[in-house]
């Protein structure tokens, strides 16, 4: 079998066999999900608009033609994971029995935070994964995840997101991973491994450029060049693709440029399949292929919105088959559409399952679990591990870690003593179980308040709410102020609340034209602040705000942590960090904005995007990309760099990491570079790889980077991704702006130019190496697939 349409799958000669004996209706059948549980649940953009009736019909009657996929089984509402199993399968015997092909049903579930299963454990949001840059521990967590899903007869997780994140105002935010594609790449291809270690397939999300919506608005165009798209937004994807082999990828809801994502043939199939060589499987985000005529309208109707998206390379509709069912089979029979584009969607579907072993004799023929825990000790430990490492220090002026003389510890604050506080937008409490609230969330997870209630035994930890996350009730304060006044030291838990679609402060459709903290949060840190008594504020959030009045304002706290939604054990690994127990060790993934006005913002710009004198406003972030404190020092030297390295291979830099302190830490060892001069406009500074290591006090480490020159490849002028030949700056730095290098136009214009309210100057804590030049030799390199992409670092 083969077609005169784009990207013809290669598949066995069975999956050829079973898509030739198909009738139309059988095709369109395995292209589809069903979404059994939707009831009202709003957990899916306009899910209450687009559900559809069962009419009363049977499952038998609507899966009479076999079935794709079942939309969340386990996902959708609160239901025992073995009770489940036992009915899934049942109900997948059922469809191997009743239906002419017996073909199972693929199961997918959203995993983002672990698998959002109720009493299914909640590990930390991306952003948290993003803080810990600890590719192995991520990599370790997407393989437990695959683990439950596999025993639950789970086929396709619906993660990890690899949106570059560019504006802290999308609500979205909290999914993603970093501002940088490279630490966007490397996590989320260690957590593709990990997963797919396990025999469940991965999917990327949302391809491609969905974190630039415009103004960080949900859904709003995108308006992104061919050069941003493919330097900023496509690596990630790349990396995934190329080095995790990842097996199945979801659209973007938006428009780039015009163009919904859903309808376009050249980022879905041309980019996506030929330039990135992804083979497998593309699914749509829910009820994307329906927006085409609902939200974009560039469709007339469903069928059409059908044609446009099968042609465009969308495989499967997710959740249910509101366009691929009778509109597909409708414009197919009358000759509208090609039937050939339908038949390549179904032949990567059944290769997808023949992978999965689902077109198999035994598949489902063994017996469910009867005893499942979605919460072992094992689950706990790297909940634990990956949540400690991601928490930030901010600032501190010695009040951490606690004094072991602290006898009256006061904890107050909206988040200090609520678990869903802890999780993520797509946890399982905050995503689904927040419609059903006469159910336990189904496992431990310790407030804050009840983690330094057992971390502090020999101290009274005294509680005060404060205030609510959101409104302006004020009526708390007063009691706070007592509890704080009264208290040796106040921990302040104050952030977000995680949710989707105006439930919730941060979140899936909760985006912020602000970037202050919500409420009266500000107002009652401040009120604390005045008592006297030492104040550390630990923040709980999904997103990074304007905080200077905390960390640069004339009465700040005296410490500040960020904790980007930590999880089930974010608890105890903040009680840890705030006693000592544990040194943090978590950097930011995302520059902290200085203002709401100043985003959108990476730290990945050119000379003019930052401060210059040719204008008076500072996007200079309130801290940078890479900054965080320890509770020990750290200081660099020796660095050797090879003088010369070809365009089209790698070069070597080396680096001595020192813990001056006296106590253990861990250093997230970061180098940078800087391409001088370019045929097109560089960043001023750019990660080009990272390595924790881990340093006894006075210990010395030598860290060895083995650098492909494609990391400081970029699209010329031409389009054609290429390394020129000229000098690179290389330097090892404590975060971004270390060793940074400001523009001043009164030299270069004569002073023609001169700006009285030019940008200031800062010290920042952080050291870095002088910076060393490699010279990158011969002609402008063309990169290929066979290039490496991932730099390689070994610590002696």
């Amino acid at each position: 079998m083969t077609s005169h349409v784009p990207a013809w799958p290669t598949t066995s000669d069975r999956v050829r066999a079973i898509v030739a004996d198909m009738t139309l209706e059988e095709k369109a059948a395995q292209i589809v999900g069903y979404w059994l549980d939707q009831g009202g649940e709003v957990v899916a953009p306009m899910a209450d608009e687009m559900s559809t009736s069962k009419d009363g019909r049977t499952l038998a009657d609507i899966t009479k033609h076999g079935l794709g996929q079942y939309t969340r089984v386990y996902g959708t509402r609160p239901v025992e994971p073995a009770e489940r199993a036992a009915w899934l399968w049942s109900e997948q015997r059922r469809l191997k029995r009743e239906t002419r092909l017996g073909i199972p049903a693929l199961v997918h579930e959203e995993c983002l935070t672990g698998l959002a299963a109720w009493k299914a454990a909640t590990f930390p949001t991306p952003l948290a994964w993003g803080a810990s840059f600890d590719p192995e521990l991520v990599e370790e967590m997407g393989a437990v995840i695959g683990e439950s899903m596999r025993e639950l007869g789970i086929h396709q997780g619906l993660a990890p997101v690899l949106d570059v994140i560019r504006d802290p105002r999308w609500g979205r935010v909290d999914e993603c991973i970093a501002e940088d594609p490279y630490v966007v790449g490397t996590l989320g291809t260690a957590y593709v491994t990990g997963l797919q270690s396990t025999g469940v397939h991965a999917t990327l999300k949302h391809f491609v450029g969905y974190s630039n919506s415009r103004a960080g608005r949900n859904h709003a165009p995108v308006h992104a060049g061919p050069r941003e798209i493919a330097d900023v937004f496509l690596p990630p994807f790349e990396m995934a693709i190329r080095d995790g082999g990842v097996r199945s990828v979801m659209n973007s809801y938006t428009e780039v440029d015009g163009v919904p994502v859903a309808s376009s043939p050249e980022l879905l199939t041309d980019v996506l399949r030929d330039q990135l060589g992804f083979d497998g499987v593309v699914v749509a985000d829910y009820f994307a292929i329906a927006f085409l005529e609902v939200m974009h309208a560039v469709a007339a109707d469903r069928g059409a919105a059908a044609a446009y998206a099968l042609q465009a390379g969308i495989d499967i509709e997710l959740p249910t088959g509101d366009a691929y069912l009778a509109p597909l089979v409708e414009r197919v029979r009358s000759g509208e559409l090609d039937e050939a584009y339908l038949d390549r969607a179904v032949l990567r579907a059944l290769q997808q399952k023949e992978d999965l072993g689902l077109l198999e004799a035994d598949a489902f023929e063994d017996e469910a679990p009867t005893e499942v825990d979605l919460d072992s000790p094992r689950h706990r430990d790297i909940a634990h591990r990956l949540a400690a490492e991601s928490l930030v220090l901010l600032s501190n002026d010695g009040v951490l870690p606690l004094a072991a003389d602290a006898r009256r510890v006061a904890v107050i604050g909206p988040n200090a003593d609520r678990v869903e506080a802890l999780q993520g937008c797509y946890s399982f409490a905050n995503h689904v179980l927040a419609h059903h609230p006469d159910h336990e969330i189904g496992f431990e997870i310790p407030t804050v308040r009840e983690a330094l209630v057992a971390a502090l035994p020999d101290a009274e930890v005294v509680y005060a709410r404060g205030a609510e996350v959101e409104g302006d009730d004020r009526s708390g304060f007063a009691e706070a102020v007592e509890t704080a006044s009264a208290a040796d030291v106040a921990i302040v838990v104050v952030g977000d609340q995680a949710g989707l679609f105006g439930r919730g402060t941060v979140g899936e459709g909760n985006d912020v034209d602000s970037l202050e903290l919500p409420g009266v949060q500000r107002e009652l840190v401040e009120q604390l602040v005045a008592t006297g008594t030492p104040v550390v504020v630990v923040l709980l959030t999904g997103r990074p705000y304007a905080i200077s009045w905390a960390l640069d304002g004339e009465a700040t706290p005296g410490a500040v942590i960020q904790a980007f939604f930590p999880g089930e054990e974010g608890g105890p690994a903040i009680a840890s960090v705030l006693t000592g127990r544990t040194t943090p060790s978590g950097r930011l993934p995302v520059s902290l904005p200085r203002s709401s006005g100043s985003s959108p913002y990476s730290y990945l710009h050119p000379i003019l995007g930052g401060p210059s004198d040719v204008t008076s406003t500072d996007p200079t972030p309130l801290r940078p990309f890479g900054f965080g404190l320890s509770y020990t020092q750290f200081a660099y030297g020796d660095l050797q760099v090879d003088d010369t390295a070809p365009t089209g291979g790698s070069f070597t830099a080396e680096v001595t990491v020192t813990n001056t302190g006296e106590v253990a830490g861990v250093d997230v060892v970061q180098l940078y570079g800087r391409d001088v001069v370019a045929s097109i406009t560089r960043p001023v500074a750019q990660l080009l790889g990272y390595a924790r290591v881990a340093l006894e006090p006075g210990q010395s480490r030598r860290v060895s980077f083995s650098v492909p020159t494609q990391r400081v490849s970029f699209t010329d002028r031409s389009m054609v991704r290429v390394v020129e030949a000229g000098d690179l700056q290389v330097w090892v730095g404590a975060h971004a702006e270390a060793s940074a290098v400001v523009a001043h136009t009164d030299e270069s214009t004569g002073g023609a130019i001169t700006n009285e309210k030019k940008a200031g100057t800062r010290t920042l804590p952080g050291s870095a190496t002088p910076r060393a030049t490699v010279t990158l030799t011969g002609d402008a390199h063309v990169v290929t697939p066979a290039d490496p992409r991932i730099v390689s670092v070994s610590v002696a």
